[in-house]
């Protein structure tokens, strides 16, 4: 019953976006709502998680840990999105730049884009779920453009138009496996959960080029390069809390989708065929983000080429094809959209203080933003893999699998990059963060509710780095048993 829950609070709220007539009072629903889609979702991962099946209802809906998994972290980012929300409207309104009516657009389109990546990992049809993807591109693309500048409603069509070819892509990839199912001598279908039970007798020429549709398609939503051409413009013009939720979980809803077809492929086609693509996307997404992060001057487009970075860590993750990295690839979804988002928050408070992005004209953040100042000092060293941040343990986990599999060259190349990134932020955020403020520019308050969205992401950040590591027995079971590894 939580799934229902879950899907029906971002409509309810939706709907009352536009009765109150105060924006607070908006966003402070908000706050409530999704406080209880994020309970819900604990109990859902709780309960899929310790069952170790999937189930069905009415065949449309199918519930395994891998869909809780994601829904969890799609509640946990929503829920501290919703927070931030209110102080960082509030200043937007204070400021000019919004209007009472078009605040509450935003949190009309807010809770229909939450909606829609709900609906991603809840659907058992893979055309149902590739409608749900193309409905998150066309909300986003509004949040995108949202604040109506020539540089947002440039990037929202650039997002519209590459995002609309690959999921073409995925479309005919999608269509490819329907056909591999129906000539196998099966009735026709779409859903996963009957693809999936019969994969070792499906064509497997069929499903090896579906495949490639399917990650080229998905993968240019997800941010891979060298699709990733449409990231680093939406995350950098969108409203703060959108790029948090852009990068941390909407790529992660794409990821999800090849994964839902990666599972088919593992099984009818092996391991090696699947892993050899992840790792080949991975490792190019890790060479091509490092590169612009090392030269990059706009602070919103240096964390979306991050995100492009930790996308390709996930795919070397799951490449490696063992259960070590697939159980660190998995955790890393999970600590990536929580660093991630910590990060876009801290982002969204420069540029409402200073009122630009470019990176060289902004100095002294810790005197002008104590506690922003602060916490984006410990989320560069959470997002670069530091102990005792959670992203050290899935990123050590990925690398020890990588070590004890053989593939010196993947570890080598994994460390020498996260290497030369950690070096690129240390000196982009070095000087952002300390140094004399520019003339005429005072210390500023920071809204509480922004401050409670900080602790919220910090706290389960240095938590889980905590957790991860007494519950890895357990994890490790969930992620055999979910790949078949």
């Amino acid at each position: 019953m939580q799934i229902f829950v879950i899907l029906a609070i971002p409509l309810l709220l939706a709907a009352g976006s536009f009765l109150s007539g105060r924006q607070k009072i908006i966003g402070i629903a908000n706050c409530i709502g999704y406080g209880l889609v994020l309970f819900s979702g604990i109990i859902l991962l709780k309960d899929t998680a310790l069952s170790g099946r999937g189930c069905s209802f009415l065949g449309f809906i199918y519930l395994d840990a891998l869909s809780a998994f994601f829904i969890f972290i799609i509640s946990v980012i929503a829920f501290s999105v919703s927070l931030y929300s209110i102080g960082y409207i509030d200043k937007d309104m204070a400021g000019g730049r919004l209007s009472g009516k078009k605040a509450k657009l935003y949190y009309l389109l807010f809770n229909l884009f939450c909606f829609s990546m709900f609906f991603v990992p809840a659907v058992n049809n893979l055309g149902m779920m590739w409608v749900a993807i193309e409905m998150t591109t066309l909300i986003s693309a509004f949040l995108v453009g949202f604040y109506n500048t020539k540089e947002s409603v440039e990037a929202a069509w650039k997002y519209i138009i590459i995002c609309s070819v690959g999921i073409i892509f995925a479309l005919l990839g999608t269509i490819l496996f329907s056909c591999a199912f129906s000539i196998s001598g099966l009735s026709r279908s779409l859903n996963w959960s009957d693809m999936a039970g019969v994969a070792h007798i499906l064509d497997k020429n069929i499903l090896k080029v579906a495949f490639i549709f399917i990650l080229v398609g998905y993968g240019t939503k997800a941010g891979m390069a060298p699709m990733h051409t449409w990231l680093p413009d939406a995350h950098s013009q969108a409203p703060a809390p959108i790029s948090a939720l852009l990068s941390g979980v909407l790529l992660k809803t794409s990821l999800y989708a090849i994964l839902r077809f990666g599972i088919i492929v593992i099984k009818g086609v092996g391991l090696a065929y699947f892993g050899h693509l992840m790792l080949l996307f991975g490792l190019i997404s890790l060479v091509i983000s490092s590169g612009f992060i090392l030269v990059q001057k706009d602070l919103k487009r240096l964390l979306a080429y991050s995100s492009i970075e930790h996308v390709g860590i996930i795919s070397i993750g799951f490449g490696l094809g063992t259960p070590l990295a697939a159980c660190g690839a998995l955790l890393h979804v999970l600590n990536h959209a929580l660093a991630k988002s910590l990060m876009f928050f801290g982002a969204g408070n420069i540029v409402n203080a200073y009122k630009k992005h470019n990176m060289n004209a902004i100095r002294g953040v810790i005197r002008a933003l104590p506690f922003t100042g602060i916490m984006l000092l410990l989320g560069v060293f959470a997002l670069c893999g530091f102990p005792p941040f959670c992203l050290f343990v899935s990123e050590i986990l990925i690398i020890i699998a990588a070590f004890t599999n053989g593939s010196y060259l993947i570890a080598a190349l994994l460390l020498l990059f996260l290497s030369v990134i950690f070096g690129a932020f240390i000196y982009h955020f070095g000087k952002m963060l300390f140094g004399n403020l520019p003339k005429g520019m005072t210390p500023s308050g920071e809204p509480l509710s922004g401050k409670l969205a900080f602790l919220f992401l910090f706290v389960l950040i240095c938590a889980l780095g905590i957790v991860l590591v007494l519950k890895i027995e357990d994890l490790l079971w969930i992620t055999r048993n979910l790949f078949q590894l």
